[in-house]
């Protein structure tokens, strides 16, 4: 129930605050579909985990690129 509450909370950030934004992600896919692909995948605490690790990989001294959920 929190996993989907959680996935709700991302499709609504993709569908209305993303597109307001400057196309900035540095990796493919982008880390909010990362961390919906990760929790539907793996559940609250992997995937939470997973998502968490990808967000602190995200700053302008990583290179990004592809980064596929493992």
């Amino acid at each position: 129930m929190l996993k989907r509450l959680i996935i709700i909370c991302i499709e609504l950030y993709q569908m209305f605050i993303s597109p307001c934004l400057v196309n900035s992600c540095r990796f493919y896919p982008t880390c909010s579909q990362y961390a919906k692909q990760s929790l539907e995948k793996y559940g609250l605490l992997r995937g939470g985990r997973l998502s968490c690790a990808r967000l602190l990989k995200c700053h302008p001294f990583h290179p990004g690129g592809y980064d596929p959920v493992p």
